[in-house]
Protein backbone atom coordinates (compact mmCIF):
# COMPACT_ATOMS: atom_id res chain seq x y z
CA UNK A 1 0.00 0.00 0.00
CA UNK A 2 1.32 3.60 -0.84
CA UNK A 3 0.78 5.26 2.65
CA UNK A 4 1.09 8.31 1.40
CA UNK A 5 -2.01 8.35 -0.30
CA UNK A 6 -3.91 6.95 2.40
CA UNK A 7 -6.88 8.70 3.30
CA UNK A 8 -6.94 10.01 6.38
CA UNK A 9 -9.60 10.45 9.03
CA UNK A 10 -10.34 13.42 10.69
CA UNK A 11 -11.05 13.75 14.15
CA UNK A 12 -12.39 16.71 16.16
CA UNK A 13 -12.92 16.65 19.99
CA UNK A 14 -15.64 18.43 21.58
CA UNK A 15 -17.55 19.03 24.98
CA UNK A 16 -20.99 19.20 25.23
CA UNK A 17 -22.64 21.01 28.22
CA UNK A 18 -25.74 18.09 29.26
CA UNK A 19 -28.57 19.83 31.46
CA UNK A 20 -29.89 16.15 31.19
CA UNK A 21 -27.08 14.58 32.29
CA UNK A 22 -25.84 17.42 34.96
CA UNK A 23 -22.08 16.69 33.51
CA UNK A 24 -19.79 17.73 30.35
CA UNK A 25 -20.07 15.32 27.86
CA UNK A 26 -16.42 14.90 25.69
CA UNK A 27 -17.03 13.69 22.25
CA UNK A 28 -14.87 12.38 19.24
CA UNK A 29 -16.46 12.82 16.09
CA UNK A 30 -14.34 10.87 13.04
CA UNK A 31 -14.88 12.19 9.36
CA UNK A 32 -14.87 9.71 7.04
CA UNK A 33 -11.94 10.75 3.83
CA UNK A 34 -14.24 13.60 1.34
CA UNK A 35 -16.51 14.28 4.24
CA UNK A 36 -17.77 17.41 2.63
CA UNK A 37 -18.27 16.20 -0.52
CA UNK A 38 -20.47 13.10 0.69
CA UNK A 39 -24.10 13.30 0.01
CA UNK A 40 -24.56 10.31 1.90
CA UNK A 41 -22.95 9.45 5.38
CA UNK A 42 -23.86 6.99 7.81
CA UNK A 43 -23.77 7.47 11.48
CA UNK A 44 -22.48 5.48 14.13
CA UNK A 45 -22.53 6.74 17.77
CA UNK A 46 -19.91 4.63 20.20
CA UNK A 47 -19.96 3.84 24.05
CA UNK A 48 -17.19 4.27 25.56
CA UNK A 49 -15.40 6.65 23.48
CA UNK A 50 -12.17 6.95 25.66
CA UNK A 51 -11.73 3.37 24.63
CA UNK A 52 -11.34 4.09 20.86
CA UNK A 53 -8.49 6.59 22.11
CA UNK A 54 -6.48 3.77 23.74
CA UNK A 55 -6.98 1.39 20.25
CA UNK A 56 -6.36 4.27 18.14
CA UNK A 57 -9.42 4.26 16.18
CA UNK A 58 -8.34 6.42 13.56
CA UNK A 59 -5.92 4.42 12.52
CA UNK A 60 -8.58 1.42 12.15
CA UNK A 61 -10.83 3.33 10.24
CA UNK A 62 -7.73 4.59 8.22
CA UNK A 63 -6.69 0.77 7.11
CA UNK A 64 -10.28 0.26 6.18
CA UNK A 65 -11.08 3.34 3.85
CA UNK A 66 -7.24 3.10 2.52
CA UNK A 67 -8.54 -0.81 1.00
CA UNK A 68 -11.44 0.99 -0.19
CA UNK A 69 -13.73 -1.46 2.04
CA UNK A 70 -15.59 0.71 4.12
CA UNK A 71 -18.98 2.99 2.78
CA UNK A 72 -18.54 6.80 4.67
CA UNK A 73 -19.43 6.36 8.08
CA UNK A 74 -19.35 9.29 10.63
CA UNK A 75 -18.00 7.60 14.18
CA UNK A 76 -19.03 9.44 17.11
CA UNK A 77 -17.04 8.50 20.22
CA UNK A 78 -19.17 9.42 23.12
CA UNK A 79 -16.50 9.32 26.55
CA UNK A 80 -18.66 7.64 29.85
CA UNK A 81 -18.59 9.34 33.34
CA UNK A 82 -17.01 7.56 36.34
CA UNK A 83 -20.58 6.64 36.90
CA UNK A 84 -20.97 3.88 34.27
CA UNK A 85 -23.19 1.36 36.37
CA UNK A 86 -25.99 4.20 36.04
CA UNK A 87 -25.53 5.62 32.98
CA UNK A 88 -24.84 2.43 31.42
CA UNK A 89 -27.87 0.45 32.50
CA UNK A 90 -31.16 0.21 30.87
CA UNK A 91 -32.93 3.15 30.95
CA UNK A 92 -36.71 1.62 32.12
CA UNK A 93 -35.67 -1.04 34.32
CA UNK A 94 -33.14 -0.72 37.12
CA UNK A 95 -31.22 -3.60 38.50
CA UNK A 96 -31.42 -6.32 41.62
CA UNK A 97 -28.68 -3.36 42.95
CA UNK A 98 -31.32 -0.48 41.92
CA UNK A 99 -28.39 0.61 39.31
CA UNK A 100 -29.42 2.44 36.34
CA UNK A 101 -30.67 5.47 37.75
CA UNK A 102 -29.27 7.91 35.26
CA UNK A 103 -29.90 5.68 31.92
CA UNK A 104 -32.99 7.17 31.50
CA UNK A 105 -31.28 11.04 31.59
CA UNK A 106 -28.37 9.87 29.02
CA UNK A 107 -31.14 8.56 26.52
CA UNK A 108 -32.67 11.75 27.04
CA UNK A 109 -29.27 12.90 26.27
CA UNK A 110 -28.59 11.24 23.20
CA UNK A 111 -32.26 12.21 21.30
CA UNK A 112 -32.31 15.54 23.14
CA UNK A 113 -28.65 16.97 22.65
CA UNK A 114 -26.05 14.72 20.74
CA UNK A 115 -27.68 14.07 17.77
CA UNK A 116 -28.79 17.71 17.38
CA UNK A 117 -25.05 18.67 18.39
CA UNK A 118 -23.57 16.24 16.25
CA UNK A 119 -25.72 16.79 12.89
CA UNK A 120 -24.53 20.72 14.02
CA UNK A 121 -21.01 20.26 13.91
CA UNK A 122 -21.18 17.55 10.80
CA UNK A 123 -23.09 20.22 9.02
CA UNK A 124 -25.43 17.54 7.64
CA UNK A 125 -29.49 17.60 8.44
CA UNK A 126 -29.40 13.92 8.32
CA UNK A 127 -28.03 10.51 7.79
CA UNK A 128 -28.42 7.74 5.84
CA UNK A 129 -28.90 5.56 8.64
CA UNK A 130 -28.00 5.86 12.08
CA UNK A 131 -26.55 2.26 14.50
CA UNK A 132 -24.94 2.35 18.50
CA UNK A 133 -22.17 0.26 19.74
CA UNK A 134 -20.64 -0.11 22.90
CA UNK A 135 -18.56 -2.46 25.02
CA UNK A 136 -19.31 -4.24 28.16
CA UNK A 137 -22.21 -2.28 29.98
CA UNK A 138 -21.64 0.58 27.39
CA UNK A 139 -22.97 -2.23 25.07
CA UNK A 140 -25.96 -3.30 27.50
CA UNK A 141 -26.81 0.76 27.16
CA UNK A 142 -26.72 0.72 22.84
CA UNK A 143 -28.46 -2.36 22.84
CA UNK A 144 -31.13 -0.94 25.72
CA UNK A 145 -31.47 2.19 23.46
CA UNK A 146 -31.85 0.53 20.04
CA UNK A 147 -34.13 -1.93 21.06
CA UNK A 148 -36.51 0.66 22.43
CA UNK A 149 -36.17 3.13 19.84
CA UNK A 150 -35.66 1.27 16.90
CA UNK A 151 -37.28 3.68 14.48
CA UNK A 152 -34.18 6.28 15.11
CA UNK A 153 -31.76 3.05 14.20
CA UNK A 154 -30.49 0.22 12.01
CA UNK A 155 -28.24 -1.63 13.60
CA UNK A 156 -26.84 -2.45 17.13
CA UNK A 157 -23.23 -3.85 17.99
CA UNK A 158 -21.88 -4.68 21.53
CA UNK A 159 -18.67 -6.06 22.27
CA UNK A 160 -18.46 -8.01 25.48
CA UNK A 161 -22.02 -6.15 26.41
CA UNK A 162 -23.02 -6.88 29.95
CA UNK A 163 -26.12 -9.06 29.76
CA UNK A 164 -25.63 -10.44 33.33
CA UNK A 165 -28.02 -7.37 34.11
CA UNK A 166 -30.73 -8.31 36.04
CA UNK A 167 -33.46 -7.72 38.46
CA UNK A 168 -32.87 -10.44 41.44
CA UNK A 169 -29.52 -11.66 42.40
CA UNK A 170 -28.01 -14.09 41.37
CA UNK A 171 -27.75 -15.95 44.36
CA UNK A 172 -31.26 -15.17 45.43
CA UNK A 173 -33.41 -18.41 45.68
CA UNK A 174 -35.92 -16.82 43.45
CA UNK A 175 -33.34 -15.91 40.23
CA UNK A 176 -34.67 -17.64 37.37
CA UNK A 177 -32.24 -16.49 33.84
CA UNK A 178 -35.37 -16.98 31.72
CA UNK A 179 -37.47 -14.39 33.96
CA UNK A 180 -34.75 -11.85 35.75
CA UNK A 181 -31.90 -11.11 32.69
CA UNK A 182 -33.44 -7.60 32.02
CA UNK A 183 -32.62 -7.31 28.20
CA UNK A 184 -33.47 -10.76 27.89
CA UNK A 185 -36.66 -10.16 29.03
CA UNK A 186 -37.13 -6.80 27.08
CA UNK A 187 -36.34 -9.06 23.85
CA UNK A 188 -39.05 -11.58 25.10
CA UNK A 189 -41.68 -8.72 25.49
CA UNK A 190 -40.92 -6.43 22.98
CA UNK A 191 -42.34 -6.67 19.17
CA UNK A 192 -40.40 -8.07 15.93
CA UNK A 193 -38.35 -4.96 14.11
CA UNK A 194 -38.12 -6.24 11.11
CA UNK A 195 -34.80 -3.58 10.21
CA UNK A 196 -32.73 -4.31 12.83
CA UNK A 197 -29.39 -6.23 12.71
CA UNK A 198 -27.35 -6.82 15.54
CA UNK A 199 -23.75 -7.99 16.05
CA UNK A 200 -22.38 -9.54 18.87
CA UNK A 201 -19.06 -10.32 20.04
CA UNK A 202 -17.61 -12.08 22.92
CA UNK A 203 -13.87 -13.68 23.59
CA UNK A 204 -13.30 -17.10 25.42
CA UNK A 205 -11.66 -15.24 28.29
CA UNK A 206 -14.25 -12.47 28.74
CA UNK A 207 -14.49 -13.91 32.86
CA UNK A 208 -14.53 -16.92 34.55
CA UNK A 209 -17.65 -17.01 36.07
CA UNK A 210 -20.41 -19.66 35.47
CA UNK A 211 -23.25 -19.17 37.38
CA UNK A 212 -25.06 -22.50 36.08
CA UNK A 213 -22.20 -24.53 35.90
CA UNK A 214 -22.94 -25.35 32.06
CA UNK A 215 -19.34 -25.20 31.09
CA UNK A 216 -20.04 -21.92 28.98
CA UNK A 217 -18.65 -18.96 30.90
CA UNK A 218 -21.77 -15.98 31.61
CA UNK A 219 -20.41 -13.86 28.93
CA UNK A 220 -20.75 -16.17 26.09
CA UNK A 221 -24.05 -17.76 28.08
CA UNK A 222 -25.65 -14.97 28.04
CA UNK A 223 -25.09 -13.72 24.81
CA UNK A 224 -25.81 -17.03 23.12
CA UNK A 225 -29.26 -16.77 25.29
CA UNK A 226 -30.02 -13.15 24.06
CA UNK A 227 -29.53 -14.09 20.57
CA UNK A 228 -31.94 -16.81 21.12
CA UNK A 229 -34.44 -14.34 22.25
CA UNK A 230 -34.03 -12.59 19.06
CA UNK A 231 -34.76 -15.99 17.30
CA UNK A 232 -37.98 -16.77 18.74
CA UNK A 233 -38.95 -13.11 18.07
CA UNK A 234 -38.43 -13.65 14.22
CA UNK A 235 -34.70 -12.97 13.24
CA UNK A 236 -32.87 -14.80 11.10
CA UNK A 237 -29.24 -16.19 12.32
CA UNK A 238 -27.89 -15.75 9.05
CA UNK A 239 -29.12 -12.31 7.84
CA UNK A 240 -29.94 -10.47 10.57
CA UNK A 241 -27.55 -11.15 13.68
CA UNK A 242 -23.85 -12.06 13.43
CA UNK A 243 -21.91 -13.35 16.56
CA UNK A 244 -18.27 -13.56 16.74
CA UNK A 245 -16.54 -15.40 19.55
CA UNK A 246 -12.95 -14.85 19.75
CA UNK A 247 -10.31 -17.73 21.08
CA UNK A 248 -8.44 -16.19 23.90
CA UNK A 249 -10.37 -12.98 23.49
CA UNK A 250 -10.59 -10.68 26.90
CA UNK A 251 -13.09 -8.18 28.41
CA UNK A 252 -10.30 -5.15 27.33
CA UNK A 253 -9.84 -2.76 24.37
CA UNK A 254 -7.11 -4.96 22.33
CA UNK A 255 -9.58 -7.51 22.02
CA UNK A 256 -12.61 -5.23 21.33
CA UNK A 257 -9.78 -3.37 18.85
CA UNK A 258 -9.30 -6.57 17.09
CA UNK A 259 -13.06 -7.36 16.61
CA UNK A 260 -14.10 -3.77 15.78
CA UNK A 261 -12.95 -4.18 11.83
CA UNK A 262 -15.27 -7.34 11.52
CA UNK A 263 -18.01 -4.91 12.75
CA UNK A 264 -17.25 -2.23 10.39
CA UNK A 265 -17.34 -4.69 7.41
CA UNK A 266 -20.59 -6.19 8.25
CA UNK A 267 -22.11 -3.08 8.95
CA UNK A 268 -20.86 -0.37 6.21
CA UNK A 269 -19.02 -3.08 3.82
CA UNK A 270 -18.67 -1.39 0.39
CA UNK A 271 -20.82 -4.68 -0.89
CA UNK A 272 -23.21 -4.25 1.77
CA UNK A 273 -26.95 -2.58 1.41
CA UNK A 274 -27.38 -0.13 3.13
CA UNK A 275 -31.20 1.73 3.48
CA UNK A 276 -31.99 4.98 2.92
CA UNK A 277 -34.51 5.53 6.02
CA UNK A 278 -32.95 8.48 8.38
Amino acid sequence: MDTDNAPVVLVEHFIITSSFLKRDVELDIYYPPGFDNTADVSLLLINDGQDLRKMVFENILDDLYAGDTLLPLLCVGIHCSGDRRNEYGTAQILDYKGRGTTALAYQNFVFGELLPFVRKASNKASFKDKSFCGFSLGGLSAMDIVWNHANEFYRVGVFSGSFWWRTVGQHDILFDEDLHRVMHMQVRKGTYKPWLKFFFETGTLDETADRNNNGVIDAIDDTISLIYELQMKGYDRENDIKYVELADGRHDVPTWAKAFPAFLIWGWGQNNFIPDNN
